[in-house]
Order: structure tokens, then C-alpha cells, then sequence
């Protein structure tokens, strides 16, 4: 076995136990060392945001200092759901490493399925675009902006 799913699959333990939410433990490694650990807390926190992944992810950065996490590689007990896939993204992470897929997922009660098969239909019906014009405006008010970062 690896020993940073090892790691992760213990921080999950770790979480289990304490009630904090599902089987979900993560660990950010750069340079072959462990930078964050982290587990799920969305039952601790009351926080539907608080997976493993995003746990991690605001560790990595606290401790790196910089939302910029090029370099470092994620290993996750679960496959990352859409919400921990944008950040992982957003967050730069090189690679990602999971132990189980959506199908292991929806095994055990969880529904992470649904979020990757939301057809346009049912998007068309959930999100709308509003005032387009008075956030293009804001846009446009950011973008002029000398010092801006892109993040």
C-alpha cells in the first residue's frame, strides 16, 4: 500500500470516530512530504463545503502561504466529487490519487452520481443568468484594475 493513502486512509479513520461526517481523509504531499492532512468535517462544521479535499486544500494554502498549490499531488480515500475536483483545479494540484470510485461511493449512501450526471435540462432549470449587464460592469471595473491577480 501507499503510505500517503495510508495516511489518508487513517485521517479518515480519524473522522469516522470523532462523528465529524463520511469516510473521506486526504493528504497534500510536495517534495515527497506530507504538506496538509485533513478529513471530512461537514457534520462537525454543519458545513456542506468541509470534504477531505477542501480541508486539505485550506491547510495546504495556509501553510504554503499562497492559493498556488503547483507542485503538490493529493491522495484521497474517495473519488474527487465535482465542488473537491474544481478546487483541486483552481488550487493548481499536479495529480490526484483516489482509493475509491463514484460506484464504491454510492455503495455506501452517498450521492455523488447525481452531481455527474446533471443533464442541461435539469441545469437550465436550477441556474439562470441575471443582470448580466450590472456583473459585466463589474467585470470590466476588475479587469482594468493594474495590479489584479487572475485567481
Amino acid at each position: 500500500m501507499n503510505k500517503f493513502m495510508e495516511i489518508a486512509i487513517a485521517e479518515a479513520r480519524i473522522g469516522i470516530k470523532k462523528g465529524h461526517g463520511g469516510p473521506f481523509g486526504t493528504v497534500i504531499v510536495k517534495d515527497n512530504k506530507v504538506i496538509a492532512k485533513a478529513h471530512n468535517k461537514v457534520l462537525k462544521k454543519r458545513d456542506a463545503t468541509s470534504h477531505g479535499e477542501i480541508e486539505a486544500i485550506r491547510k495546504a494554502s495556509r501553510k504554503l502561504k499562497t492559493h498556488d498549490l503547483s507542485g503538490c499531488e493529493l491522495y484521497t480515500t474517495g473519488e474527487p466529487c465535482p465542488m473537491c475536483l474544481g478546487a483541486i483545479l483552481w488550487s493548481n494540484i499536479s495529480k490526484v490519487y483516489y482509493g475509491c470510485n463514484v460506484k464504491d461511493t454510492e455503495k455506501i449512501g452517498f450521492r455523488d452520481k447525481a452531481f455527474y450526471e446533471l443533464d442541461e435540462e435539469k441545469k437550465k432549470a436550477f441556474i439562470k443568468e441575471l443582470d448580466r449587464e450590472g456583473c459585466l460592469k463589474l467585470y470590466k471595473e476588475y479587469h482594468s484594475q493594474k495590479d489584479k491577480k487572475n485567481y
